[in-house]
């Protein structure tokens, strides 16, 4: 499966343009670890842009992103993307064993942090967005509420990096597709 093809079952399901840009930033880190470890590249960044791709039809816990996978399966996606896409939710009781399904647990929750940071800059840009930023609003609880700071720890701690060194390599990733999440800031070719 090609990354076109997972983006045509994005685009399928899912309306709501935040969830969408969640999914393409998953999917750059993804593409990164891929990358600095020597997999397939195409795969992981495959596994990042459906994870979540069921959310609008199944937002629930009960259903998501169980009910999901049926889909998944009807549209051929690998077995492996869909073992990952149900691993990285706690609720599933699918223990991370691959490098991929951990890598996709730790890049998940983690790029909602670093979008909200990016987003109340003054530039509204990941360009010039540091680590030590997004470690300033770590601290601030109410920040972000919604990205769970203990599954960002947690899957930093699965997947074996330093959770400083993993904010700082998610940076990097979601640079490369800056413009199409939104966040080139105010001086991108777009304004």
């Amino acid at each position: 499966m090609q990354s076109a093809d997972a983006l045509k079952i994005v685009h399928e399901f899912v309306k709501n343009e935040n969830l969408v840009n969640h999914m393409l930033s998953v999917a750059a880190a993804m593409r990164f670890y891929a990358e600095k470890f020597d997999q397939d590249a195409v795969k992981w960044e495959v596994a990042g842009l459906l994870h979540d791709f069921d959310w609008e039809i199944h937002p629930t816990m009960e259903e998501h992103p169980s009910a999901g996978a049926p889909i998944l399966r009807e549209r051929n996606v690998p077995e492996e993307i869909i073992r990952a896409v149900l691993s990285h939710a706690e609720h599933t009781g699918i223990k991370r064993e691959s490098l991929m399904e951990k890598a996709l647990f730790a890049c998940d929750e983690i790029t909602g942090l670093i979008t909200a940071t990016a987003l109340v800059r003054p530039s509204r840009s990941i360009m010039d967005l540091e680590v030590r930023s997004v470690k300033k609003k770590w601290k601030d609880r109410s920040f972000a509420a919604g990205a769970n700071r203990a599954e960002i720890e947690q899957g930093a701690i699965e997947f074996d990096i330093d959770l400083w060194e993993h904010v700082g390599n998610v940076i990097l990733a979601m640079r490369r597709i800056a413009p199409q999440l939104g966040l080139a800031g105010h001086d991108s070719a777009s304004d």
